[in-house]
């Protein structure tokens, strides 16, 4: 018997899908006559409730998997939070109803998902995802799972512990609003710096960081101090400069391809159990998602959505809701 507060799964659903590679607004189309996804036996089928955008889906639009890319046409999306309308045999850990979270590709340029998070309904590997901490609403659990697993694994690639000072380069943005957060919560940082433009400095104070830098005014590597980590979330000749900032023996972090050695470049590997780990600091409320003021954006307005995260202006996250 299903749940009663599970209506009759539909035939067809909507979604907002691309056939061609290009800009975003340009390509994404409103379509409302898209195939149920099928689950298979490790996954869960999730009613979607709110997505959150990042810059891998306008790249992917544009073309930047192309090589290893699932065929089109695709709804683009990783990050979901929604509830469990539907499960395989091998789940164990979800059952219909559940509310739950997650980023729903596990190596974000390998074949993602045909039909990601921007339609009503999507699937998911029971590993990649997490039940949604009740303090948080859907929009906030959107916010949360990309971002926060990228700037964890940053810092277990680079050894980070306690006592260690860091700088985060783009400390604004989606992951590093979490860099500076987990620096503080989690990993015990003895000293935290991040740049921002001038009108973000006061969020980076508020977020945890000791010493806001207005890359605007200042250049960071021109420091008087050094740092063990420099964390980039920029990329391009914020990385070059970067190298200038850290300490003899310390590391440099990058999440933006190309990276350049001898920074340590990774792309994330999508995993439940970091939320899972984190989520008492996410329902203490010691570790918040940070919303761009815009946000949510309403699902009729996806494509003005992925425009405003191109702008790179976005503060936090970008979020998609409600999504019918």
């Amino acid at each position: 018997m299903a749940s009663a507060s599970v209506p009759a799964l539909p035939s067809h659903i909507k979604a907002w899908v691309y056939s061609e590679y290009g800009k975003s607004s340009d390509i994404l189309k409103f379509d409302t006559n898209v195939p149920l996804p099928e689950i298979k036996e490790d996954q869960v089928l999730i009613k979607v409730e709110a997505a959150a955008l990042n810059p891998i889906d306008y790249r992917r639009c544009g073309g930047f998997l192309k090589d290893t890319d699932s065929p089109l046409p695709t709804a683009p999306g990783h990050d979901v939070a929604g509830v469990v309308a539907k499960v395989g045999s091998q789940v164990k850990k979800f059952k219909v109803g559940d509310e739950v979270y997650g980023d729903i590709n596990e190596h974000a340029l390998n074949y993602p998902k045909v039909i990601g998070s921007l339609a009503e309904y999507t699937t998911a590997e029971e590993k990649l995802l997490a039940h949604k901490p009740p303090n948080l609403s859907f929009v906030e659990a959107a916010a949360i799972p990309l971002a926060i697993e990228t700037a964890y694994e940053g810092f277990e690639r680079a050894g980070f512990s306690a006592g260690k000072s860091i700088l985060v380069l783009g400390g604004a943005g989606g992951v590093g609003t979490y860099v500076i957060q987990l620096a503080k919560h989690v990993f015990g940082a003895s000293k935290i710096a991040a740049t921002s433009s001038t009108k973000k400095l006061e969020l980076l104070r508020n977020l945890g960081a000791d010493l806001p830098i207005d890359y605007t005014k200042e250049k960071f590597e021109e420091l008087p101090e050094k740092f063990d980590l420099v964390y980039d979330t920029v990329g391009g000749e914020e990385l070059e400069r970067a190298f200038k900032a850290v300490k003899e023996g310390g590391k440099v972090v990058t999440i933006v391809p190309p990276g350049k050695p001898p920074a340590i470049m990774f792309i994330l590997t999508s995993t439940g159990s970091t939320l899972e780990k984190l989520s008492p600091y996410l329902e203490s409320g010691k570790v918040k998602p940070v919303l761009d003021p815009k946000t949510p954006f309403p699902f009729s307005q996806t494509v003005e959505a992925f425009s405003f995260l191109e702008t790179y202006r976005a503060t936090g996250k970008v979020v998609v809701y409600p999504i019918p």
